[in-house]
């Protein structure tokens, strides 16, 4: 990057953590620290829920994502509304009635403590792991514009977001994302433009569009109806609801950025509009990576988006072997160039079967060059079997490092860099919450003062960070970063649904029934998913219905023994 991109991206960081920080002053209870007075304005209340679930990953592996397979993605969040709608009728009154610091207090109200200390368990085992994934997103940036390992990205990024969630609370998390939001919108609006104005002159918009459809990156919606696919109207709708009825109502990390509201009503319309906001947002995301596909198919791509492992294996023994690969990739491209301007040209003709002819032809071409590719990933592991060789999430990032201009870049990064401190901060700020209020004041310390309990917030906050901190350092691991983060949270968010809807609306079932349902529940989604039964997103319906019927079952079981006895 030039001086002027780091200017940029030093200077936007520094403006969000001393905003954030001088925002939050005066934190001096745990009624401030972790719900901030609940005093914030609807439009905070949106723009915090948002930045909480768009984090770095979602601005580097879904671009990749449509890149390498097209816009299905945006079928995940069709269900986003209408949970939307289910949570303000239902959740948010709740809650805010109760007066409830985290969203499992209430479960032992309902119920007992095991049923609240097993759920604020899963809580905390999921989005512990889910947030050691959030902080290696941004990690990848540093690491590859700075050529290190991504071990020294992963502990400084995360000590910075630590420390200003530590002194600042909730307050320091929601004003700071609020700007960062607003950052991140003209960010990628800006990007969007670019990108196509980058294409070659005679390739606009809609060329870039056909093009892209030609080769299977524009199909976004899906009706058919497969267990096994995870990208499909009828999962996203059915399968998409449930999980995000969860996150956005059992998961802390959420509900603290609603519990901030003035009233029911500022944290109600927040809700709704980050329902009617999401999909267009995240359509525009995933549309970037496609037009940066189409791109790519004009300009050379890397053999390698990832160049930390690709200087890695130029360093080796295998650098020869390499050469020999790059020249067997630039002829493939070249190849693929040429069916690329037939294509264009038939389209200018508007010569259907041409168009057909090229498509086939197309697909083919493309195939050999990920032939080379998958040989160069091969070479890479006979160098270092612990190399990272999927480069997924290098994508985006690799095209606005080496295309962009000065200063765009780094407003570009930094963009991905708020988004992971904003989603990262709200994390820390749940795991916290839930660890002083579920575990350290109702089982360990019940009769502390205020100020013992702040401490206690403030002291959780760093214990956290450090573990996230090093869950952090195994996530290149685990594939594209968006996938994971949703399939970690389909295994328990299912479960914790249940249980809360046992405690909305069968009023009959008791603790006892639903602790055990949860459990047997738990196993059986775990076991389900390991065995890829069906796509990641119906665990979640599996685990919501699952969790209704056996505490139902189970309650008439102990009803019938009772009745014996």
């Amino acid at each position: 990057m030039s001086n002027l991109d780091w200017g940029v991206l030093l200077f936007t960081l520094v403006v969000i953590v001393v905003y954030g920080i001088y925002k939050s002053r005066g934190a001096q209870n745990i009624n401030g620290y972790l719900l901030g007075n609940q005093s914030l304005p609807w439009y905070s209340v949106c723009l915090s829920v948002m930045a909480t679930q768009a984090s770095a990953i979602t601005f580097l592996s879904a671009p990749g994502l449509a890149y390498s397979t097209g816009m299905g993605f945006v079928q995940f969040y069709f269900g986003l509304p209408l949970a939307m709608i289910v949570l303000c009728i239902t959740f948010v009154p709740i809650f805010h009635r109760l007066k409830v610091y985290t969203a499992y207090e209430y479960l032992e109200q309902r119920f007992d403590l095991n049923t609240r200390a097993l759920t604020a368990f899963l809580f905390l085992i999921q989005r512990g792991l889910s947030t050691g994934i959030t902080i290696y997103a941004p990690s990848i940036i540093l690491s590859t514009i700075l050529n290190i390992n991504t071990t020294y990205t992963t502990i400084c990024i995360g000590g910075i977001v630590v420390a200003y969630t530590v002194y600042g609370g909730t307050k320091a998390v929601s004003y700071t994302q609020m700007l960062q939001m607003t950052i991140i919108f003209c960010g990628l609006f800006v990007a969007g433009i670019l990108v196509v104005q980058l294409l070659p002159g005679g390739v606009g918009f809609s060329k870039a569009i056909s093009i892209a459809g030609k080769m299977g990156r524009t199909n976004a919606i899906d009706f058919k109806f497969d267990w096994n696919n995870p990208y499909t109207v009828w999962s996203g709708l059915i399968g998409g609801f449930f999980l995000q009825l969860s996150y956005f109502g059992t998961d802390q990390s959420q509900v603290g950025r609603y519990l901030t509201g003035a009233s029911v009503s500022e944290s109600r319309l927040g809700l709704l509009m980050n329902g009617l906001v999401k999909i267009p947002m995240q359509f525009l995301i995933l549309l970037i990576g496609v037009l940066v596909f189409t791109f790519y198919q004009y300009n050379r791509p890397p053999v390698f988006f990832n160049s930390f492992e690709l200087n890695k294996l130029e360093q080796s023994s295998y650098n020869p072997q390499l050469k020999v690969l790059e020249k067997k990739y630039d002829k493939a491209f070249q190849e693929k160039q040429v069916e690329v301007n037939k294509l264009n040209a038939a389209l200018d003709r508007e010569d259907q079967p041409v168009i057909d002819q090229q498509r086939i032809a197309l697909k083919i071409a493309d195939e050999q060059t990920k032939t080379v590719r998958k040989e160069v990933t091969d070479l890479m592991l006979k160098n270092d079997k612990g190399a990272d060789i999927n480069d997924n999430n290098y994508i985006f990032l690799s095209f606005v490092t080496k295309y962009l201009p000065k200063g765009l870049i780094g407003l570009l990064i930094a963009i991905i860099f708020l988004a992971s401190m904003g989603s990262t901060a709200s994390a820390l700020n749940s795991l916290a919450s839930t660890s002083v209020i579920d575990i350290y004041k109702r089982l360990i310390n019940k009769e502390a003062s205020d100020e013992k309990y702040l401490k206690a917030s403030r002291w959780s906050t760093v214990i956290w960070g450090v573990i996230c901190i090093a869950m952090a350092l195994y996530a290149s691991k685990i594939g594209n970063l968006i996938e994971a983060v949703n399939i970690l949270g389909s295994y328990i968010y299912g479960t914790i649904l249940g249980v809360f809807l046992v405690a909305f609306y069968v009023k009959q079932v008791g603790g006892k029934a639903v602790f055990y349902a949860a459990i047997i529940t738990e196993i059986v989604v775990c076991i389900c998913g390991y065995q890829k039964v069906v796509a990641y997103l119906w665990l979640n319906v599996i685990g919501c219905l699952l969790v209704v019927l056996l505490a139902y079952v189970i309650q008439q079981f102990f009803k019938k023994k009772t009745a014996a006895v």
